[in-house]
């Protein structure tokens, strides 16, 4: 399967240390996940996509990419192909104006239900689809289902509006497909996972889906607390006033200071555009990791 890392902050960062220079940095896991990287990033409320089909590990882009990537919100994904063919069309991140989907999972015997999926995409968004990934299609579906809560081509997404779309989108899925990715075992035994990052720059939602996924709201210590104008009581301990000052979202735990709190299947945890936290309706499990360098 694939991993996904997806970054939100209140203030401009580098990200080089989660994509590159961590012992379990994107780059690295991409010697598993070799089918191909994107990262996506905005600048001044527009997004860029930079898209490859070679191993990260490989790609001397994807090292001058990690580099220069400094921004509010950063999306990035490496590929394990399962559905569709190698090419930088079928390569995540997808984008359709300011919004960007990363899918980590898969439908089983996609090309059953493909056209029925579809066919509950508005002709208006079907048209983009150009590639032949099931990924791409649940995108265009749930820009589709997006559309009939708010105007997806404009600031100001409620995020419950996008909650409400995601769960509809998801059960779309599982009505035509009859398979429930909500269910641990069928989901195994079938290898039906829909766990997804969303962002349109100012809010970013992680579905779990029935593959991992992980968030972090703050750190142990943060290095930069003496510098950085931001810095408050939420950046090292879980948020008392409901805001918090970022929102990490990774396949696996990465090392370092971030605290890692645990998914699990149907959880939705995301941020609105005023870093208005939005976790998972229980006490989540926090991961241990690797000490912090």
């Amino acid at each position: 399967m694939c991993r996904l890392f997806g970054f939100r902050s209140v203030i401009t960062s580098q990200v080089h240390r989660s994509l590159v220079s961590a012992d379990n940095a994107l780059m690295h896991q991409s010697e598993a996940h070799p089918d191909g990287w994107g990262v996506a990033y905005y600048v001044d409320g527009y997004p860029h996509v930079i898209k490859s089909v070679a191993a990260a590990v490989l790609d001397s882009l994807f090292r001058r990419v990690s580099g220069i990537v400094s921004s509010e919100t950063v999306l990035a994904h490496l590929r394990r192909a399962t559905v569709g063919e190698l090419s930088t069309i079928n390569s995540h991140p997808f984008q359709y104006g300011n919004w960007i989907f990363g899918h980590n999972g898969q439908i089983p015997n996609f090309g059953e239900y493909r056209e029925a999926l579809i066919e509950k995409i508005s002709p208006m968004y079907r048209r983009f689809i150009l590639g032949d990934t099931d990924s791409e299609v649940v995108f265009y579906l749930l820009i589709s289902n997006m559309a009939c809560y708010f105007d997806v081509h404009r600031k100001g997404a409620k995020l419950e509006d996008v909650i409400s779309a995601v769960r509809t989108t998801v059960d779309e899925v599982r009505e035509v497909t009859g398979l429930d990715c909500y269910c641990q075992k069928q989901a195994e035994e079938k290898e039906f996972y829909l766990s997804f990052v969303l962002t349109n720059g100012h809010l970013m939602l992680a579905h779990h889906g029935g593959k991992e996924l992980y968030y972090s709201t703050y750190k142990q210590q943060c290095p930069e607390r003496d510098g950085c104008p931001s810095f408050s009581q939420a950046c090292e301990a879980m948020t008392s006033s409901g805001f918090v000052n970022h929102f990490i979202v990774s396949s696996e735990p990465l090392h370092g200071e971030n605290v890692w709190l645990q998914m699990e299947t149907g959880d939705i945890a995301a941020v609105d555009w005023r870093m208005r936290l939005r976790e998972p309706n229980r006490e989540a499990k926090v991961v241990e990791v690797g000490a912090a360098e």
